[in-house]
């Protein structure tokens, strides 16, 4: 019964190959910022009102989120994540158009035998992951707990399986001094640009103390106004990257002492502000994730890679908060290229032949893997109490 529900899986992205292709070639030519999605969400959604899912929006008093569900998901509720934000300045070099094409894809291809398995399917649409952490917002308002499984897929230079991201938290950074005229009244001044640098000089000497894995890196985006006058305001923004967020909490009252230290030595007023939540390491589902893998090679996907070009499985994600509470995986699909997510060129590389082909993969590798869990959860919860499956006849 599972090839023959595979092969309707893929017959179904096939027929919709042509509106999957153009919702993720519309969001790549519009790309709006976190919080702002208002356009895309509304694609996202519309495409799957369309195909008969039933659409909430707003969805939790989230302007840019929604939820689709088409069925009753009496005996499995399978939940595919959708995130449409780009970057600043950058597009969608990080690919979330793809995102939200393959998750659409996926659960459209899904719905297709859904009915006759009592599987419920649902497309969550997630604003502002680069950053915003609009998962957190969605799970502290009680979004996903109904969901049995929650999957998605993202884009990378190649396929990696296992999501291994950071725990995160993100910072704006503030220093507040006093104005005066460089040359004539120095001494009138605070310098808050000079906060900032003993601050950074403070973080490079640092991380010789630090564990292996651990990152803290940022931008200063506002560094002065006029080289003749003392800089009154300096602002940056900052993260701090560890595996565990328990390591993470202790990471980050360093690295604040550190920005501490700039005010001490120049008289200027710190402030720091969370721009979100902080973001969790991921908890995998191991036995979805080798479903999802013997999927994807069956589809002839390829996980033999070069490990520098696997690295983005180590990038933060939001996702990861919500695999805390619900069984998840979030593997990366690759675009081919030798761009890497972040970079103008990945968002070339995420349009064009390779990047629908890619597409394509991705909507049937993530239903084939719903199915198969949906499956097996049903099988497991039809055995007899105590037991296990794997028992041999006498």
């Amino acid at each position: 019964m599972s090839e023959a529900l595979k092969r309707r899986i893929a017959e179904r992205v096939s027929r919709v190959d042509g509106e999957l292709v153009a919702l993720s070639n519309r969001l790549h030519d519009d790309p709006e910022l976190g919080w702002r999605e208002h356009r895309s969400s509304a694609a996202v959604a519309g495409l799957l009102a369309e195909h008969g899912f039933a659409v909430e929006q707003p969805y939790l008093g989230l302007e840019t989120a929604f939820r689709a569900v088409l069925g009753s998901g009496d005996g499995f509720t399978v939940g595919f994540l959708a995130e449409y934000d780009a970057l600043p300045g950058l597009g969608h070099a990080c690919g979330h158009n793809l995102i939200s094409a393959m998750s659409a894809g996926g659960a459209i291809a899904l719905a297709e035998v859904a009915g006759e398995l009592g599987i419920a399917v649902e497309v969550i649409g997630t604003p502002a992951e680069e950053g915003g952490g609009g998962k957190i917002e969605l799970l502290e308002r009680g979004a996903f707990r109904e969901l049995d499984f929650a999957l998605m897929a993202h884009p990378a230079p190649v396929d990696v399986a296992e999501a291994r991201p950071f725990a995160v938290a993100h910072w704006h950074v503030r220093y507040d001094g006093r104005a005066a005229h460089a040359a004539a009244y120095p001494e009138r001044g605070i310098n808050a640009n000079d906060a900032f640098l003993i601050a950074q000089l403070a973080i490079s000497l640092l991380r010789q103390q630090l564990p292996a894995g651990v990152r803290v890196h940022g931008v200063q985006t506002r560094g002065g106004e006029a080289p003749n006058a003392i800089p009154e305001r300096t602002e940056g923004r900052w993260y701090v990257r560890a595996d565990t967020t328990e390591q993470l909490l202790e990471l980050e009252e360093r690295v604040l002492k550190c920005f501490e230290a700039g005010a001490l030595a120049t008289g200027a007023k710190l402030t720091v502000t969370p721009e979100s939540k902080r973001y969790a390491e991921m908890r995998t589902d191991g036995e979805a994730l080798e479903l999802y893998r013997a999927n994807a090679l069956a589809l002839g996907r390829d996980f033999d890679v070069d490990p520098v070009a696997a690295s983005m499985n180590r990038a933060s994600t939001d996702m990861g908060n919500v695999s805390q509470i619900v069984a998840a995986i979030h593997p990366y699909i690759g675009v081919g290229g030798e761009a890497s997510n972040h970079q103008p060129a990945f968002a070339e590389a995420c349009v064009g032949p390779v990047a629908e082909q890619t597409l394509r993969d991705g909507a049937i590798a993530l239903a084939w893997t719903a199915l198969d869990v949906a499956l097996g959860r049903s099988a497991a919860a039809s055995l007899p109490s105590g037991s296990s499956g794997n028992e041999t006849a006498p």
